[in-house]
């Protein structure tokens, strides 16, 4: 088994926005960084990144193409096509093992891993999928305004939902998918504001070419509509964390304090696999303010050891 060997002062598990933003920020702070990325982000299945400001419509590639171009300004920051299957090791001394067999040292852990979906056993939502179906409003809400929409949500978001939806169009119905009970008063606000709630489960969704024409029910009713948000089912990017001792919540968000640190020191985590908000800018925001605090730490501890305290090139 050939095994390689190199030492960094971090090691960012993924490489999107959190991860990119990470790496720019540890690379402008003389950190020896590697990105190991396994090149399959959820937000792949979407034509255009949006609410990201200088970089609004562009699609993740290209996104990820920019931000590569701007940080190779800074050699001291490496990319590897790899994914990472196991992490041994302790704060400072952290052994990461790749599926091409590499090993490779850190001081420092940061998982910008992101999320990944479930499925949700729904017949033809993976042909409309950030086509003419998406997770988002704030993200594709504007493409499908004043549109024809189906909203898919369980019974304890259906009422969150519907008021969301209201700033994009007035022309939508909400499917609760058979998940939960709406309580008699929720249905009775939703009612007053003219919006018709299905309880039975989605059957199929029809599409041409990726552009939804119909959502089907069970009970055989049929929704005509042009577009579709639905409430993702959603667990971590990487099992890794965890298996590491990361904890996490019941839907796979990796647990982390303001700095972004995990519960296993040296440990840090940024983006959509610690956050819940899945917007690119905010995923960005959180992988500059955690790559912050961990340059801080790595400065910190270097001064306060044995060894020398001038930067090393």
């Amino acid at each position: 088994m050939d095994m390689t060997k190199s030492q960094f002062d971090v090691i960012i598990v993924g490489g999107g926005p959190a991860g990119l933003n990470a790496a720019l920020v540890l690379g402008r702070a003389r950190k020896h960084v590697l990105v190991l990325d396994n090149q399959k982000p959820r937000n792949w299945v979407t034509r255009e990144t949006h609410g990201f400001l200088t970089r609004d419509g562009v699609s993740p590639q290209q996104f990820r193409a920019y931000a590569a171009e701007e940080i190779k300004s800074y050699p001291s920051v490496q990319f590897t096509s790899d994914t990472v299957i196991e992490i041994n090791g302790q704060d400072g001394a952290f052994v990461v093992k790749t599926g091409e067999d590499k090993l490779y040292h850190a001081r420092k852990i940061l998982f910008a891993v992101g999320k990944r979906d479930l499925p949700l056993g729904i017949d033809g939502l993976k042909e409309v999928y950030g086509k003419s179906a998406f997770v988002c409003p704030y993200c594709d809400g504007w493409e499908l305004r004043d549109q024809k929409l189906v909203i898919i949500a369980s019974a304890d978001k259906v009422l969150h939902m519907a008021k969301l939806i209201a700033g994009w169009t007035k022309d939508y119905v909400m499917c609760t998918n058979s998940d939960g009970t709406l309580p008699e008063e929720q249905m009775l606000e939703l009612s007053h504001h003219g919006i018709q709630v299905y309880e039975s489960p989605v059957h199929s969704i029809v599409s041409e070419e990726g552009m939804v024409r119909t959502v089907k029910l069970n009970d055989g009713t049929v929704i005509p509509c042009s577009g579709i948000f639905f409430q993702p089912k959603l667990q971590t990017g990487s099992d890794v964390p965890k298996a590491l001792g990361c904890e996490v919540t019941d839907i796979g968000t990796i647990i982390v304090d303001t700095q972004g640190k995990t519960s296993v020191s040296g440990v840090f985590s940024a983006g959509d696999a610690a956050s819940e908000m899945y917007q690119a800018i905010a995923a960005a925001s959180l992988g500059a303010l955690t790559a912050v605090s961990i340059n801080n730490e790595l400065n910190f501890e270097r001064w306060d050891s044995s060894e020398d305290t001038r930067i090393i090139k």
